[in-house]
C-alpha cells in the first residue's frame, strides 16, 4: 500500500475535484479512497475582487471518505500547490468544527455594538439621508 497525496482528479463525469488520495489495489483493479473530496471554482466578486470558492463534493451526505473506480478517472495528478492544500486542509477543519458543534464565531472577534448604541446610529445614518 502506498502513502497518501493530495490530488486533482477529472472525473469521466466532467467533474474536477481535489482530495487526499490514497490508492488502493485490489489485485486485477486500482481503486481510489478519496478523504473530504471537495470542488473548487474561481471566484470574482462584481468590485473584481478575485478568489475560490469551496464546496464538497457530495452536498447530501456526511461521510468524508469515497470509493473512486479507476476506470471511472480519465486523470489524476498529484498536486503540491501550497495554497490548494492549505485551503483544504481549512475545510476539512471547518467541517470538523461543525460536526463537534464547535461554535464558528467566538467572543476573540470583538464588541459590535449593544442594542441602544446600534439603533442610535442607524437612527442618525437614516436622518442623514
Amino acid at each position: 500500500m502506498e502513502d497518501d497525496f493530495y490530488a486533482s482528479i477529472k472525473l469521466k463525469t466532467g467533474e474536477e475535484i481535489f482530495a487526499r488520495v490514497l490508492p488502493c489495489d485490489e489485485g486485477d483493479k486500482i481503486n481510489l479512497i478519496v478523504t473530504n473530496p471537495i470542488v473548487v471554482e474561481n471566484y470574482k466578486s462584481r468590485s473584481g475582487m478575485q478568489g475560490y470558492k469551496i464546496e464538497p463534493w457530495m452536498k447530501t451526505t456526511t461521510e468524508d471518505m469515497f470509493l473512486i473506480r479507476m476506470e471511472d478517472v480519465i486523470t489524476i495528478t498529484e498536486n503540491n500547490d501550497a495554497e490548494m492544500i492549505i485551503l483544504h486542509e481549512s475545510y476539512v477543519k471547518k467541517i470538523s468544527d461543525l460536526k463537534n458543534d464547535k461554535p464558528l464565531i467566538s467572543r476573540k472577534m470583538g464588541y459590535l455594538a449593544n442594542v441602544d448604541d446600534a439603533k442610535k446610529l442607524l437612527e442618525k445614518i437614516y436622518k442623514n439621508l
